[in-house]
């Protein structure tokens, strides 16, 4: 393994990260905000660090040629049914293969890939993708049901705002959390069919249960709506 010294210095050769300020919560403060006030800078070398978790994204390039075949070779899948993971924790990218091997989350194709490799090449290959450029949306959505489910609490629905856990622009709310993902910029398509599985109770694996109560009360017309706005941030 590399020193740390040189181990920060090719995170940072391979990284130019997004970072996103301190999630808000006022409704009157969301009203005015646009993809255009977001900032991009250079991540402090513990935030990377932070970011791309304990493996190491030099030794992970070398190992992800059957993740690049649906996600890939930076993260960013062409397949919008198949998660990006640029820019993604280390450790949330992680956790989820892990999910796959145990069958929480239930998925063949996953679920056999997750049991070929060692829990050192999956920190390296979750380093990897975690060191890429943030993933991004394409174009920004206009959608205001999804802006305003986004940004708003429902006490009604049992719900709390999206931006509490995943920062105002979906980006995660710091390097020091990696348990909520980055979201801002994932694919349509990908954001509404695990929105919908976590309604209907097909995926459990958020830490408490805390997303299947968020869109248990919500219509799958709001899951789309709020898939659609995400997914442009």
């Amino acid at each position: 393994m590399y020193s740390n010294i040189r181990f920060i210095s090719a995170c940072l050769a391979l990284s130019v990260l997004i970072s996103c300020t301190t999630a808000h919560k006022d409704e009157g403060t969301f009203a005015s905000q646009q993809n255009s006030t977001q900032t991009v800078k250079v991540e402090s070398p513990e935030e990377t660090r932070l970011r791309i978790g304990p493996g190491d994204p030099v030794a992970g390039m070398e190992k992800t040629f059957l993740c690049q075949g649906c996600h890939g070779e930076d993260g960013i899948s062409f397949d919008t049914r198949v998660p990006k993971l640029a820019g993604q924790y280390g450790s949330y990218i992680s956790k989820q293969v892990r999910n796959y091997l145990s069958g929480l989350l239930p998925h063949e194709i996953m679920g056999s890939m997750a049991g070929t490799v060692s829990d050192e090449d999956l920190n390296d290959i979750a380093a990897y993708f975690a060191s890429q450029p943030m993933m991004r949306g394409n174009v920004a959505s206009d959608n205001k049901l999804g802006k305003q489910l986004y940004y708003s609490d429902d006490s009604e629905k049992a719900r709390v705002s999206c931006n509490s856990c995943h920062g105002v622009y979906g980006k995660g709310l710091s390097p020091e959390n990696p348990v909520y993902p980055v979201i801002g910029g994932q694919h349509r398509d990908y954001l509404y069919m695990q929105l919908l599985k976590f309604k209907n109770g097909e995926r459990n694996n958020s830490p408490g249960g805390m997303m299947n109560t968020s869109v248990h009360r919500l219509s799958n017309a709001e899951l789309e709506a709020l898939a659609d706005y995400i997914s442009g941030l």
